[in-house]
């Protein structure tokens, strides 16, 4: 069978049904730019999504040495071919008219045009200037989730081992880090312990804040394809809003803004109480369940109801479904990670798992889920809080073994402290002792929390800002050097999805005018800084993609996320691979844990662990008394109110989220014709009863306004729980007239101009969900409808006079479907 799909209006294209244990079928998606047949294609480049977490593998369709299309592979394990809608039209950004073509240098108060080799002197000098007067600390670097592994690693190396400098972090810190310190609590190290393929045998499918549906569409066809197919799995969804995953789950608690500990405490109760815990696995494989069923003995659902307003009664049906399922598969993001207690909560997730021995099965699993394409390899490089390889900074010995990858003494590389988290880094720039930082394929002036702190401090004239980009970004505005960056399809690296999946990208066509690799700018600097290891040889010896991923290898031997059996080569095969892959697996492992946690002993875990309420450390000696045999951790947490409550100036709650049509700050998707179309402008988000309780309609213009900051968009009226507010953090100026703010001729739209510079104690992740705000009325506008789309969360509660999302003739996709010998589907036809 063959379709055409317009993919903005459909954006999750037509089912392919399968059953519990089969195969996911494969369905070929394909967009090519009008006017492009498949057979006039020059040739097709591999690479993977680059505008979510999902890894979905693709290939992109080169004619006359430019991008015209992209279609799924269909041979790969994560995607089977489809392609989300940014997937498929998000190459566009490519070639949009602004991408950042030269360097630009700041003179008399204005950034102009020069030469690389002036832009990167004048980098060069205020570096060697400031190591000379105050030292290494006086230097920090800011990266991204985007970049790839090759990037990282050299940014790591130069930063920890050349500079020798502890301030280096990623954005990643504002969506994944609390993934990461959640899988460290629980299992000594990072590492998602599940795979996607567990959708394929699991019988209940828990999301905790996780809206599948627009984070990972990709995911979400293959859930909606299990509903279709026999023996369909049950969902179990906690989110405040009406996400398609709430309208399809057998259960939907909806909890109060931070409380999601309250809910999951009362969860845990429930399977203890009623016997649902497997107490071999129990006995045999973790530590701490005693005093974990201590800290919920008391959290029945009729006390959680009290304080997450969600009935009892459906805590307990929720708790069933947990409870008795055969193979429970969870995924975690933002609605957890962003908001109050986020790492003490995705630890009970893990705790769910431990307690009924779902771990290392096809279908029980769990997925601590990222938030960015690139967000694991920030991780696993050490371009965040960690050390490369998953390294403990408290272990001498990890050090020590770090020492001789780089061949550098121990004490270069800083360890005297934890590695500075990205809010710490800041701080420091707004105080003074950062003087220099330099921040790489991320737009902090539209995803920090309280903007107007953030456009302060990086406007000082004391700090040098260097930002490395595609397009003038709000944050490139503030810079002292702009560098021209080229993208994904313009260089080559590898980079790992959310559950382990390593594929290579590869380069199509040329970057504009004088962009580069940002792993060429990174290698550059580094040349021109003459970093040396301790016998006076080059530090940085690689010189090119390839030869960095295999430094990157030698880096990764015996970790936890060994890629020694990985090479360029063996990831043009037919599929991505899943890491840890070596010579003990050199396929890949598909799912960890399977005989037990491998990385928690007191010599080989990334870290002690943490208090979760207070986010002390724990010191080495106690973590060897309580786990010398290096077990599973079950970790309880008792539930705590949020900081900020609603009160008579602020009686609304505050939470901001994504948009299935859009990522990060929009500095790609924005410039996407079909994406911005459909989701064009900011608008808030009110419950059809608060609508009526303050006489407002769809389309109204109001106000949102916090204890620092406020925000004008035109109002949605949904289904969103009582009380709650919720705006798309998306949106930011460079599309309006003053390009990196509010001012006389711009209202201000960003969402973050209303959030609080707060953070979780443990992962350090920002508060973005737990603000308290007000809303007021600016002008009722009849007719009007919100520019919020119709086909996601944010569907209006009365569709009727709101035009439905459409994307019109250019915004189909093709997909093609046909059946193969083993009664599944496969690629064919017009692609």
């Amino acid at each position: 069978m063959e379709t055409s799909v317009d993919r903005i209006a459909e954006p999750w294209g037509s089912r392919t049904p399968y059953a519990r244990g089969e195969s996911w079928p494969a369905r070929m998606d394909t967009h090519l730019a009008e006017g492009v047949a498949p057979d006039t294609v020059d040739r097709w480049v591999r690479t993977a999504s680059i505008l979510h977490s999902d890894g979905d593998a693709m290939d992109v369709a080169v004619r006359d040495g430019r991008m015209v299309g992209v279609r799924g592979r269909v041979t790969d394990r994560v995607n089977r071919g489809r392609l989300g809608p940014k997937d498929a039209f998000g190459w566009r950004a490519n070639a949009a008219s602004d991408r950042l073509t030269v360097p630009l240098i700041r003179r008399d108060g204005h950034l102009v045009e020069t030469d690389w080799d002036t832009a990167m002197r004048a980098v060069v000098d205020r570096s060697r200037d400031l190591l000379e007067e105050r030292g290494p600390g006086a230097m920090g670097f800011y990266t991204s989730g985007q970049l790839f592994l090759e990037e990282y690693y050299t940014l790591a190396v130069l930063a920890r081992g050349g500079i020798g400098t502890n301030h280096l972090d990623g954005n990643t810190r504002l969506c994944t880090a609390t993934a990461a310190e959640a899988l460290k609590e629980s299992f000594g190290c990072d590492g998602q312990p599940g795979a996607y393929d567990d959708i394929d045998h699991a019988d209940v499918i828990a999301l905790f804040g996780h809206n599948v549906a627009e984070t990972q569409p990709v995911q979400w066809m293959r859930i909606l394809d299990r509903l279709e197919g026999g023996d369909p799995p049950r969902l179990v969804c906690v989110d405040p809003r009406p996400t398609l995953v709430a309208r399809a789950a057998t259960v939907h608690l909806p909890p109060r803004i931070g409380t999601n500990v309250a809910l999951l405490n009362a969860l845990l109760h429930e399977i203890i109480r009623t016997g649902r815990v497997d107490h071999g696995y129990i006995e045999a494989r973790t530590v701490g369940f005693e005093q974990l069923a201590k800290t919920v003995a008391d959290c029945t659902p009729e006390w959680a109801e009290r304080i997450c307003d969600v009935p009892a009664a459906r805590i307990v049906e929720a708790a069933e479904l947990l409870g008795t399922a055969d193979r429970l598969l969870s995924t975690v993001l933002q609605g957890v990670y962003q908001s109050h207690q986020a790492t003490a909560a995705a630890v009970q997730i893990n705790n769910l798992h431990l307690i009924r021995g779902m771990l290392g099965r096809p279908g029980a699993g769990v997925l601590q889920m990222n938030g960015q394409p690139t967000a694991q390899n920030t991780r696993e490089c050490g371009a965040d809080g960690d050390l490369p390889g998953f390294r403990n900074w408290q272990n001498d010995e990890h050090v020590a073994d770090l020492a001789e990858v780089w061949n550098v003494e121990p004490a270069t590389i800083p360890h005297f402290a934890p590695p500075t988290h990205a809010m710490q880094i800041f701080r420091y720039a707004e105080q003074g002792s950062i003087r220099m930082l330099w921040i790489s394929g991320t737009n902090p002036a539209v995803s920090l929390p309280e903007l107007s702190r953030i456009r302060s401090l990086l406007s000082q004239e004391r700090l040098f800002v260097v930002v490395q980009d595609l397009f003038l970004t709000e944050t490139a505005q503030f810079a002292d050097v702009v560098l021209p960056a080229a993208t994904w399809g313009e260089k080559t690296g590898a980079f790992t999805n959310a559950d382990r999946t390593v594929h290579l990208s590869e380069k199509a066509v040329e970057p504009p005018g004088q962009a580069r690799p940002d792993l060429d700018i990174f290698l550059d600097y580094a040349r021109r800084m003459d970093f040396r290891d301790k016998d006076g040889g080059p530090l940085i010896s690689w010189h090119d993609p390839e030869s960095a991923f295999e430094a990157w290898k030698r880096c990764s031997a015996g970790r936890p996320c060994d890629y020694t059996g990985l090479t360029y080569a063996a990831l043009r095969g037919e599929s991505g691979i899943q890491w840890p892959c070596n010579a003990q697996a050199p396929e890949g492992t598909a799912r960890l844990y399977g005989d037990g946690v491998t990385w928690a002993a007191p010599d080989t875990c990334e870290t002690y662990g943490k208090d979760l309420i207070t986010g002390a450390s724990v010191p080495p000696e106690e973590y060897r008394s309580e786990n010398p045999d290096g077990k599973a951790m079950l970790k309880g947490a008792e539930f705590l109110p949020p900081h900020e409550e609603p009160g008579s100036d602020f009686p609304f709650q505050l939470t901001t989220g994504r948009t299935l049509y859009h990522f990060h700050t929009r500095t790609k998707t924005g410039r996407v014709p079909q994406l911005n179309a459909a989701a064009p402008d900011v608008w808030v988000e009110i419950s059809s009863s608060d609508a009526v309780a303050h006489a407002l309609d769809e389309g109204d213009l109001v106000e949102v306004t916090t204890p620092r900051g406020s925000l004008r968009a035109r109002l949605r009226v949904t289904g969103i729980r009582r009380g709650l507010l919720f705006v798309p953090f998306h949106y930011g100026y460079w599309d309006t007239p003053s390009g990196c703010g509010p001012d006389e001729s711009t209202a201000p739209r960003a969402a973050n101009e209303t959030t609080v510079t707060d953070w979780d104690p443990v992962s350090k992740q920002p508060l973005f969900k737990t603000a308290a705000a007000a809303l007021t009325l600016v002008e009722k506008r009849p007719g009007q409808p919100a520019p919020a789309p119709t086909t996601t969360a944010s569907a209006p509660s009365r569709p009727d006079g709101v035009p439905p999302t459409v994307g019109g003739a250019t915004a189909r996709v093709r997909e093609t479907t046909s059946p193969d010998g083993d009664g599944h589907t496969a690629a064919g036809g017009n692609r």
